[in-house]
């Protein structure tokens, strides 16, 4: 009983010692309270000018131009237009070797990728080679990231191609398609142009993950079936692209509309890029470009009609008139 009592004893006293310090570091704490002023009130144009400020220039674009002469401002101004009169002082014979591999090598992706981009939107394979010359040509001198692919997406094809379709019939009236296509596109470079001047780069935070990610999921899966015509040797094939009536399209010509050259050549083609996904280092990619080559000549020099299969137009070598074809 008495070890009992001892004990108990002994709980109490640290349970006071404990209060105590608990006690001694509240007031300890409260003596670094400080007290927050309440803001001053401002007028109402000038708050309205500060959160516009921090909004659309939140980095102070026009800070370099703070106490600087007319004619450094004047430079700056420019130099802000056009980066290459920055960075091109320091461009030398090593960076321009790297470009050259560079540019040859997008080169051999983008040819044919645009000629297919051109077909998604039903237009002329040669407007997807200009789409994809010409725009690098102007970044290089008013862009400033190294890292960026500029050129035509399938995913601005298939929607340019299926909104215009509904409108025109691009192959009953294509001038008409073409011109409807060129004013589609000028507004659509105006607004982005607009967007970029007025920093507006911002609205695409108030975006959230899943919406981006499902826009991008849906438009996968758009371009993926939109494939099925030329995998399948389809002639006849639907104009809209929802799942139902491409699905229906398909099915519909299983019977008579199925080309098994196509297919057996587009699953080579298929298994072929999977399997180069997984070969790190490729000792001697020059057989493989050889025999692409041979093959592509090989059904030229058979013929369309032996071996029945979709051979690309051909590609116009001039450029368009600015009236005639406009």
């Amino acid at each position: 009983m008495g070890s009992r009592a001892d004990d108990d004893e002994v709980e109490t006293k640290e349970l006071d010692i404990r209060s105590m310090s608990s006690s001694r570091r509240q007031t300890h704490n409260m003596q670094y309270v400080h007290k927050v002023r309440v803001p001053p009130k401002q007028n109402l144009f000038k708050e309205f000018a500060t959160t516009v400020k921090e909004t659309f220039f939140a980095d102070d674009p026009l800070r370099p131009f703070k106490d600087q002469p007319n004619f450094r401002k004047f430079i700056l101004g420019i130099q802000a237009i056009f980066p290459i009169l920055e960075w091109g002082r320091s461009y030398n014979l090593t960076k321009f070797k790297g470009d050259i591999i560079a540019g040859l090598t997008i080169a051999s992706l983008c040819i044919p990728q645009d000629i297919g981009y051109a077909k998604l939107a039903h237009l002329d394979p040669q407007y997807g080679l200009y789409s994809s010359f010409v725009p690098p040509l102007i970044y290089a001198f008013m862009g400033s990231s190294r890292d960026i692919a500029i050129g035509p997406v399938a995913v601005v094809s298939l929607l340019l191609g299926t909104l215009l379709q509904n409108e025109i019939d691009p192959t009953k009236n294509a001038p008409e398609y073409r011109r409807l296509a060129f004013t589609a596109t000028f507004f659509a470079g105006i607004t982005q142009a607009t967007l970029g001047i007025l920093r507006l780069g911002f609205l695409i935070d108030f975006l959230s993950h899943a919406a981006v990610i499902g826009f991008m999921g849906g438009a996968a899966i758009t371009i993926g079936l939109q494939q099925l015509k030329g995998f399948f040797g389809i002639n006849k094939f639907t104009t809209k692209t929802d799942i139902i009536s491409v699905m229906r399209s398909v099915w519909g010509t299983v019977h008579h509309g199925w080309n098994w050259q196509t297919i057996v050549i587009g699953v080579s083609f298929l298994c072929f890029l999977l399997f180069a996904k997984y070969i790190l280092i490729l000792a001697n990619p020059g057989p493989v470009v050889i025999d692409k080559l041979h093959l592509s000549n090989f059904a030229n020099s058979i013929g369309e009609d032996k071996i029945f299969l979709t051979v690309a137009e051909a590609v116009s070598s001039c450029y368009p008139k600015p009236v005639d074809e406009v």
